[in-house]
């Protein structure tokens, strides 16, 4: 009997190692395809809302992958639907696919050279953030998942998603509209997974962080209402700017003084201020406009709600009055602790024990979070810096000089192929 369930377990093991062995043959073999993929894409770049061509090539490769394609939604978002062979869960892995209005610099052979217009004005548009890598390596996940189809324990949705660089104004999209529009309904998904291209971390690299990984994002407005005067007789008014300026600096030390940093980051910054049409007149009315990220709700409630308070007071003990609205926009970028934990495994066999790395939190918001919410997800980051470029000299993403070493999209490749099998076969039916 004993010698019976040793060979089983060598069998088992057997098949185990053959199964890998071809998964990583798929994975070398469609690197070339997901290199030509990215610089097309790159070449031919397309702002949030606008992406007809990209979600057009998607939708014509999922198609000839046998997998079954949904397209329109949340305007032009693309969903494959793989099922595979065996009964298991319903697994989404999400690729967002818009560019940004940014002229690119990199002297590159696949350069983009396309311009558009944006809020009024003429713009290059750019792969300044590398979207085009992350529609790259999931069309390789999606080649390599469909062909060994029949032994999947579950099926995969594959969600190409618009606009996460935000809609443009007056519009809807990104995320959220994908989740008003059923993108994890029929069949409803258990699970979400997510990655990043980052420019600023190895090729070979992915860098994790459980819960809290990524902020939240509020917009805030602030209208600072007091009596215009001339600029010369400042006594006969009440100065609405010199009155910002202590609101600014009020709003500060909520952060610098008021809020546990040790716990989680914060940060509360003006970006906008607009006030007066003349040098000798004091204005009547002033703008703010800024944002606030968090990475705790608890303490994204009391910044709120401090914001408010402060910003009235110091208004009214100059003789001013202010308004300030605080709007909603990404949620936290959650990773699901649990879920987190259970796939570091997976992680750790993409790319070596050593190269798995827990990072910090990054203020930065992401609209990955807007799923997250509605079931479990892990959104990770896969490097893309070259060795030879120190991390303080590599580009940041989001403008003209960003670059990406292709050779660390292999992967994020490998990193998707083996959460989702490793998912399927811990929890198939």
């Amino acid at each position: 009997m004993k010698k019976l369930l040793l060979l089983i377990l060598v069998l088992i093991s057997a098949i185990g190692s053959a199964q890998s062995t071809k998964i990583l043959k798929l994975i070398d073999d469609i690197e070339p395809k997901v290199i030509d993929w990215r610089r097309d894409f790159h070449q031919n770049p397309e702002l949030s809302n606008r992406e007809f061509r990209t979600s057009k090539i998607i939708a014509d490769y999922l198609k000839s992958l046998g997998i079954e394609v949904q397209t329109g939604v949340a305007h032009t978002g693309v969903i494959g639907i793989l099922k595979g062979g065996k009964p298991g869960p319903v697994i989404a892995l999400r690729a967002d696919i818009d560019a940004l209005p940014v002229t690119e610099r990199v002297d590159i052979p696949f350069k983009s050279k396309l311009t558009s217009t944006y809020n009024g004005m003429e713009t290059g548009v750019m792969h300044a953030c590398g979207h085009d890598t992350h529609i790259a390596m999931m069309m390789g996940v999606a080649e390599v998942l469909s062909k060994i189809k029949n032994d999947l324990k579950g099926t995969v949705k594959f969600i190409f998603q618009p606009a996460e660089e935000g809609a443009p104004e007056g519009e809807e999209g990104g995320a959220a509209l994908m989740v008003k529009e059923g993108a994890l309904k029929n069949p409803n998904v258990d699970v979400i997974f997510g990655m990043h291209i980052n420019s600023q971390t190895d090729i070979g690299t992915i860098k994790y962080k459980p819960e809290g990984t990524m902020a939240a994002a509020q917009r805030f407005e602030i209208h600072v209402h007091g009596k215009q005067s001339h600029g010369s007789t400042p006594w006969a008014g009440i100065d609405p700017i010199a009155i910002s300026a202590q609101i600014i600096n009020g709003l500060q030390m909520i952060i610098s003084r008021e809020t546990e940093l040790t716990k989680e980051g914060a940060v509360i910054t003006i970006g906008i201020i607009k006030g007066g049409i003349r040098n000798n007149i004091l204005p009547e009315e002033v703008t703010m406009i800024g944002t606030i990220r968090t990475l705790d709700y608890a303490m994204q409630k009391r910044l709120n709600e401090t914001m408010i308070k402060r910003t009235k007071a110091i208004a009214e003990s100059f003789g001013a009055t202010a308004d300030i609205t605080i709007a909603d926009g990404l949620p936290i970028t959650y990773n699901d602790p649990a879920l987190t934990a259970e796939m570091l495994p997976s992680l750790q066999k993409s790319v070596g024990k050593d190269h798995l790395i827990l990072q910090k939190a990054i203020t930065g918001a992401e609209d990955f979070s807007f799923f997250q919410k509605e079931i479990p997800g892990l959104y990770f980051f896969v490097g893309g810096k070259p060795l030879n470029v120190k991390p303080q000299e590599a580009p940041s993403h989001h403008t003209p000089d960003f670059y990406i070493d292709e050779s660390g999209m292999k992967t994020g490749v490998k990193a998707m192929v083996n959460l989702t099998l490793d998912y399927m076969d811990k929890h198939s039916k």
